[in-house]
């Protein structure tokens, strides 16, 4: 790719450092003059040539000022930055999780809106740093249509969120009714203007760098919205199915923080040059031990473990239900090694305990791997930290960078090893259809229930 490197986009017949002939040179002994697709071929070369741009000329943007509290800063200013740095991320951290748990406590509709808040504080922070490197260039309409899209992108998913588990409460609506049956014409229409509008606002002498952004908006919103999207389907399922999964990932961010900062002596990756093996392995064990014991915790209140559902006798959204077989206790032999080892024969336990096994397996070795590429992406544009939202952890996406990709692997889980036909969604269904299609599918089922021997036909008089 070392062409890609010189402004002509191809090498010349000097070899691959000699720049293509300018308006006016001969090239080749050919004295012809340049053709109007060469002038513009020229002009766009020289505004709108990313691919021409290595990493090293991408430009640096200015390191975010520090928000730390002024009496958190003069209480450690004895300290050395080290000892600073691990006491504000203490205590931050502190902070935050007892905020979360004043959340939980507040119920399902407020972790709705907390995990959107995350969402759009995610896209805020990584479409400013695209706008921050390329400022510039002074892109016309770019912020404007990326907030646009991330509009359209959200009316689309939590469109499809209502119709799909609200059923029952759209039919009660009449003014529900017509958004939810034309959902995904009005989604796409909305869509279909911002397109629009994006192809009215290119400019010929920014094009490329307009695509550029235009795909950097899309790749976001893939990043960001549709992960925040299945985090709220798996809230859904019951709120233990996102409670352990974030948990383990934070577990597993605190102790191999800790875990590296004590023992740490054996590096892991270059992309984080402070990540070590110490750090990976103990917050591995640390991962695994809390999310079975949370499991166990979570697993004996209903508020926890019942999906989320409309009762329209009440008119309201419950987390009430008759738990399932994942929330029951169950009787386990145990291998012979740990019978000698535990002197006794069987074990009981709550068979989701075994599923959060898997969970915190993949929160501790696979979900840092999230971590790395957000490094690598931090490195590629020369800044530390995505935002300078929390002091001493930088911004939310930072702190999230790994569970976008727990809440696509929980998702994928549930779906293959957990749920099975749903009777609440199914009726859901059924009570949108027509009379005379409700009757056909009564009749239908009224037979296959006759022939199983379920239920005794009636006799005709």
């Amino acid at each position: 790719m070392l062409e890609l490197r010189h402004r002509g986009g191809c090498p010349g017949p000097g070899g691959a450092g000699t720049p293509p002939p300018r308006e006016g040179e001969a090239a080749g002994g050919d004295h012809e003059t340049e053709s109007t697709s060469d002038k513009e071929t020229d002009i766009d070369d020289r505004y709108g040539d990313l691919d021409a741009r290595g990493d090293s000329d991408v430009p640096e943007i200015p390191p975010s000022s520090d928000r730390t509290p002024e009496i958190l800063k003069k209480a450690l200013s004895g300290l050395s930055s080290r000892w600073k740095n691990w006491w504000i991320r203490g205590i931050l951290t502190l902070t935050m999780i007892s905020l979360f748990f004043l959340i939980i406590y507040m119920g399902s509709f407020m972790l709705m809106l907390l995990v959107l808040g995350i969402q759009v504080k995610c896209f805020h922070e990584i479409i400013t740093i695209g706008y921050r490197v390329y400022h510039s260039y002074d892109l016309p309409w770019f912020r404007t249509l990326s907030w646009y899209f991330l509009l359209c992108v959200n009316y689309f998913f939590y469109g499809e969120t209502v119709a799909d588990y609200f059923a029952t409460f759209v039919q009660r609506e009449e003014q529900l009714q017509f958004l939810i049956r034309y959902h995904r014409f009005i989604s796409f229409a909305l869509y279909l203007a911002g397109f629009c509008m994006f192809v009215l606002s290119l400019v010929k002498k920014h094009y490329r760098l307009q695509f550029y952004m235009f795909a950097w908006t899309h790749v976001t919103l893939l990043i960001t919205v549709t992960q925040s999207h299945l985090v709220i389907q798996n809230l859904f399922e019951g709120m233990i199915w996102f409670l352990v999964p974030i948990s383990s990932v934070i577990c597993n961010d605190i102790t191999a923080y800790l875990f590296g900062f004590f023992f740490g002596r054996t590096p892991l990756i270059k992309l984080s040059p402070k990540k070590t093996w110490e750090g990976f392995i103990g917050g591995f064990f640390s991962t695994v031990i809390f999310g079975f014991i949370a499991a166990y915790v979570l697993s004996k209140h209903q508020y926890f473990v019942c999906p989320v559902e409309y009762r329209s006798d009440v008119n309201s959204f419950v987390t009430e239900c008759e738990p399932s077989e994942l929330f029951r206790l169950q009787s386990y032999s145990l291998p012979p090694f740990l019978k000698a080892v535990l002197r006794r024969e069987t074990v009981s336990l709550y068979p989701f305990q075994i599923h959060s096994i898997a969970l915190s397996t993949f929160a501790s070795l696979i979900g840092p791997f999230g971590g790395f590429f957000a490094s690598g992406f931090k490195r590629a544009f020369k800044i530390k930290d995505f935002a300078n939202t929390i002091p001493g952890h930088g911004g939310i996406m930072d702190r999230f960078d790994c569970q976008y990709l727990m809440a696509t692997f929980v998702h994928v889980y549930i779906t293959s090893f957990i749920r099975g036909p749903n009777p609440s969604k199914v009726l859901q269904q059924l009570l949108v259809l027509q009379p005379e299609q409700q009757l056909n599918i009564y009749r239908t089922l009224k037979t296959h229930l006759i022939e199983k021997g379920i239920l005794q036909p009636t006799l005709k008089a």
